[in-house]
């Protein structure tokens, strides 16, 4: 038998176990499976040793034979559940060696999948998938393995929910252990993976009420880890994931996600408490990347998508007003919203400034009137001082650029007394909280004397930008922002300013509120002036 080669040992061995069977040594029979999988073992190795083109033919000629086997319409059942328990695994090595191996080895896990119990088998393909990971090249000993648990999904008939929860992190840690190859082929990690999403959605769609509902959320939560593989362990290996991560927009509407909830991290967390994960269950260690902070590398992606979009932009010139656009604002403002909290929150000074970067193309690409509406709502909403003052300053951009009809003038007037007095004279009473509010006082004040310096340089030029004239230096507003604005802030000032002189021992924390009151108390001067010269001319 020494000199015999692999391909006729691994037939009379196969022999040997129909054999067995037919004359009732199961002992036998366990025996002789086991002496076959140390026959193929070795023959790997010596692959692995002596890499031939002639050994490369052997292993095609034993894998042919054991599909041979497999296929043959006399082959008994319990002679094919003792192979699967192990060939499966041992096969899969092979898998790398030559694109007719894969194709040998994907046809035999198919035919076990096919001729054995479907449970049986997805605990046997996750234990082989397990066992694939410590392989030398785990992403192709993976793929036949990949794909046949795919099939094993949909197979299942019976508490699909339990068992796609144990596959689907081990399929999980196989994909971002193939990600972090260095050789890795970024498509064929994506089709691996698809495949696997594929199959799940379909055992979704079979399915009714709470089982179909987190099988759902799991597939959900699937997506989305397996996007955080490719944005984070394989970015340096594509020119750009994005039209990857396009694929999977199916899938994500399937599963009711959206890019603005997956932003804000909404989504995910409404995933998580559907699937209800136990306080000693280790389940949501499955998904290590969603919980840091919902995936900064996604939302990375979703940033340069919004600048890819809107790369040329220029501010939007239509003032029609038999365009209503009013039926998109609420979309665009909880967009915008959720892009403020990345500016916020960001880990790191260049996505900070890429967003803010789309924040601003993207209120450019609105109609005047309605951009106005958007930010007026944006700094309302605002709980962050210095977001507001981001907010303020970027209102203040829309009011120089040129483009403003005369009929748009009054309402963006309207919109600026409305937004400084929003700050200045907060609607829960009582002056703004300084230092705390430093920012957004600041913000305000900057935007109320370019307002000021804007309108009054417009009128002097003689430029007639409304018929009723500017609101904003109309003797109304003027006096309501000197006595209910300014001076009150004048006053608050002077207070805090000698409030913190007079604590100041040589304490840092004293000394930086004095540093944060100074830009204030500069601008807050000059308005003052502004507004009593424009008085004076009334």
């Amino acid at each position: 038998m020494a000199s015999a080669s692999p391909s006729r040992r691994v037939r009379e061995l196969l022999a040997l176990c129909f054999s067995s069977v037919e004359a009732g040594g199961f002992r036998e029979l366990e025996s002789l499976v086991t002496e076959l999988v140390n026959c193929l073992n070795s023959l790997y190795e010596n692959v692995v040793l002596n890499a031939s083109d002639e050994l490369e033919n052997d292993v095609i000629e034993v894998l042919d034979e054991i599909l041979k086997v497999l296929s043959s319409p006399q082959v008994d059942q319990d002679v094919i559940d003792a192979l699967s328990f192990h060939l499966p695994r041992v096969t899969s090595k092979f898998a790398d060696l030559s694109s007719r191996c894969l194709q040998l080895v994907e046809e035999i896990v198919d035919r076990f999948v096919e001729a054995c119990n479907p449970r049986d088998m997805l605990s046997i393909l996750c234990e082989a998938l397990d066992a694939a990971r410590c392989s030398l090249s785990p992403s192709s000993c993976s793929t036949p393995l990949l794909h046949g648990l795919s099939k094993v999904f949909i197979s299942i008939q019976r508490r699909h929910y339990e068992q796609l929860k144990v596959a689907v992190p081990i399929v999980l840690n196989v994909l971002k252990d193939i990600s972090l190859e260095t050789d890795v082929q970024v498509e064929g990690l994506f089709d691996k993976a698809l495949g696997i999403a594929s199959s799940i959605r379909d055992v979704s769609s079979k399915l009714n009420n709470e089982e179909e509902a987190k099988v759902r959320c799991l597939l959900g939560l699937y997506v989305i880890q397996i996007t955080a593989i490719l944005s984070v362990s394989i970015r340096d290996k594509a020119a750009s994931c994005i039209p990857l991560v396009i694929q999977l927009e199916p899938f994500l509407t399937y599963c009711g996600l959206t890019h603005l909830g997956l932003i804000t991290g909404n989504d995910t967390e409404k995933l998580m408490s559907t699937v209800a994960i136990d306080d000693d269950d280790d389940f949501g260690t499955s998904f290590p990347d969603i919980n840091l902070d919902l995936l900064w590398e996604f939302k990375r992606h979703a940033i340069e998508f919004l600048l890819d979009i809107t790369e040329g932009v220029t501010s939007s010139h239509c003032n029609d007003e038999q365009i209503d656009c009013s039926h998109y604002t609420p979309g665009i403002y909880a967009t915008l919203q959720a892009v403020t909290l990345v500016i916020m929150y960001a880990p790191d000074a260049d996505l900070r400034k890429k967003t803010f970067e789309a924040l601003k193309r993207v209120l450019s690409d609105i109609a005047a009137p309605h951009r106005f509406d958007v930010l007026r709502a944006l700094v309302t909403n605002s709980r962050s001082p210095s977001m507001t003052a981001i907010l303020l300053g970027l209102v203040k951009d829309s009011i120089s650029e040129s483009s403003l009809q005369a009929t748009d003038c009054a309402t963006t007037d309207t919109h600026v007394i409305e937004l400084v007095e929003l700050v200045l004279r907060p609607p829960e009473g009582g002056p703004p909280l300084l230092p705390d509010q430093s920012d957004a006082v600041l913000g305000a004040l900057n935007l109320y004397r370019f307002a000021l310096l804007f309108e009054s340089r417009e009128c002097e030029a003689g430029k007639e930008r409304s018929k009723v004239g500017s609101e904003i230096l109309s003797k109304k507003n003027l006096e309501k922002a000197y006595k209910e604005w300014l001076l009150p802030l004048r006053t608050l000032m002077s207070c805090s300013i000698a409030e913190n002189l007079k604590e100041d021992h040589g304490q840092e924390s004293s000394l930086g509120d004095v540093c944060l009151l100074n830009p204030i108390e500069f601008v807050l001067y000059r308005c003052i002036e502004l507004v009593e010269e424009r008085l004076k001319s009334h």
